[in-house]
């Protein structure tokens, strides 16, 4: 059962903690609320600021698992705040394991500080959580995809579109990493796991993946530099920085470029066209 006044009460709570720069938001003037206004709370959970306030007052439906999810992404919480939403709301908490899309607070307080950078947050099959608005005008709204195309690896071998972005001289590296970072999650996380449905899935639509699969090549990496052939802007060349966070197998990527360089001036000219920028 719904425990109306708890949830009401915690989410009150949660908000009034939380300051602007928080969450990425600017910070502004003559703020009379204590922490986050309501409306703020509402675009960062991407409900109605209507729907939220009812919440807050003891009213309103009965919140679905996906809206709380959404909420608790909102708030930032970590995942034992996370698990006590879901249960003020009356539902069971999401599995801790490596299928959670719960991004952790600390890697998000990073991430919404990453305002003039490409940068995005992907779990262990590479579906991007999160994109910054330069990370968007860098690959395109990878968020977008949904079922197995969510993943990049998948995308890889069966959609040609994808690799128009990417340095046509890597594409075989690419295809080669992309393989044995997937037999390596197959191996870790066993049969029936959402890798080895991945892996099954690739069989026996690509005949790339299957020949570059039958070479058990394991630990293939980038150098840490990659290159993109953009649209727009041209070619780049830029550095990859990782951070991961072990309790959820997710990794925030940040792509720079050496100041001075022609990628760098490059960059310049994507954040004019990036969304939202």
């Amino acid at each position: 059962m719904i425990d109306r006044a708890g949830l009401a009460g915690f989410l009150r709570h949660r908000r009034e903690s939380l300051q602007p720069e928080d969450v990425g938001l600017p910070h502004g003037q003559r703020r009379r609320t204590a922490g986050l206004r309501r409306e703020e709370v509402a675009a960062l959970c991407h409900i109605s600021a209507d729907y939220y306030s009812r919440l807050e007052r003891e009213r309103g439906p009965h919140p679905s698992e996906q809206m709380i999810a959404s909420i608790a992404q909102g708030l930032h919480l970590s995942l034992d705040e996370r698990d006590h939403l879901f249960r003020l709301a009356g539902h069971n908490p999401p599995a801790r394991d490596a299928t959670s899309e719960h991004i952790g607070p600390g890697l998000l307080r990073i991430f919404d500080r990453l305002t003039d950078t490409p940068a995005e947050i992907v779990t262990e099959l590479g579906e991007t959580l999160r994109q910054t608005p330069l990370g968007v005008a860098l690959t395109g709204d990878t968020t977008r995809y949904t079922g197995p195309a969510r993943s990049i690896g998948y995308r890889w071998f069966t959609d040609p579109a994808t690799r128009a972005r990417y340095h046509p001289d890597d594409h075989a590296l690419h295809s080669r990493v992309f393989a044995a970072g997937l037999r390596k999650l197959v191996t870790l996380r066993g049969p029936g796991s959402r890798p080895a449905q991945l892996m099954e899935l690739l069989l026996a639509q690509s005949e790339e993946f299957r020949t570059v699969w039958e070479e058990h090549e394991i630990g293939i990496g980038h150098s840490g530099v990659k290159r993109y052939a953009h649209p727009e802007v041209g070619a780049l060349e830029l550095n990859c920085q990782t951070l991961l966070d072990p309790d959820q197998s997710h990794v925030l990527l940040v792509y720079t470029a050496a100041p001075g360089s022609e990628s760098y001036e490059k960059l310049q000219l994507l954040s004019a066209i990036a969304p939202n920028a």
